[in-house]
């Protein structure tokens, strides 16, 4: 899995692509930990994203809670979007197309 950062002001957006997994989800968990302190928005684009197990939706829900729900999902794969939908997190989360 690769990560790769853009910012636009004060939002981080991180590029996903690959399998976020049990091997990969350190990952973003290193990604999610360089984040600038001044970062008031997250996005996570998905739209590279093939898969995602349940220690991906645990990397997803610790930046949730570490953005104060500043979070963003966009561009989810039909596959990443049933996950999410079967965890229930879709009500949770904002997601954008």
């Amino acid at each position: 899995m690769t990560v790769e950062k853009t910012m636009d002001g004060s939002t981080a957006v991180l590029h996903l692509e690959g399998w976020l997994d049990t091997q990969n989800a350190p990952v973003l968990a290193e990604a999610l930990n360089g984040l600038d302190d001044g970062v008031e928005k997250l996005v996570l684009d998905m739209e590279k994203l093939e898969y995602i197990s349940s220690a991906g939706i645990r990397q997803i829900v610790t930046a949730y809670k570490e953005m104060n729900g500043a979070l963003i999902l966009k561009n989810l794969s039909t596959e990443v979007a049933s996950v999410l939908h079967m965890t229930g997190l879709d009500k949770k989360l904002s997601i954008e197309s």
